[in-house]
């Protein structure tokens, strides 16, 4: 039976975390969040957030990562990360729960 663990943030997504809340002034927490929709499904819905009262925080060095209940399934062993790329940069999600996922890497299905 496989244990259902809390998504992991890398470093690398805490230090960038950091560095736009630096360069905003704002402390701000990062949502990562499941919706329905996109092209597979499911997609992610992340963005600066405050936190809730039913989130789960992520934590390191003071950059916080929020999970809303309803999400955190969806999320379960979950890696959070942050890329560049030659197409840009962005938090991305390495999601073991997703049987498919679309070229734009935001939408997923299960």
């Amino acid at each position: 039976m496989d244990l259902a663990l809390p998504p992991k943030v890398t470093d690398r997504a805490y230090a960038r975390l950091r560095e736009i809340c630096e360069a905003t002034g704002e402390q701000k927490s990062l949502r990562v969040a499941v919706e329905g929709g996109g092209c597979s499904g499911f997609q992610y819905d992340i963005k600066l957030d405050d936190p809730a009262a039913d989130d789960l925080i992520l934590e390191k060095d003071g950059a916080k990562v929020l999970v809303d209940a309803v999400s955190l399934p969806f999320l379960t062993n979950a890696v959070i990360d942050y890329t560049e790329e030659l197409i840009g940069a962005r938090f991305v999600i390495e999601n073991p729960n997703a049987s498919s996922s679309c070229g734009c890497g935001t939408s997923f299905s299960i």
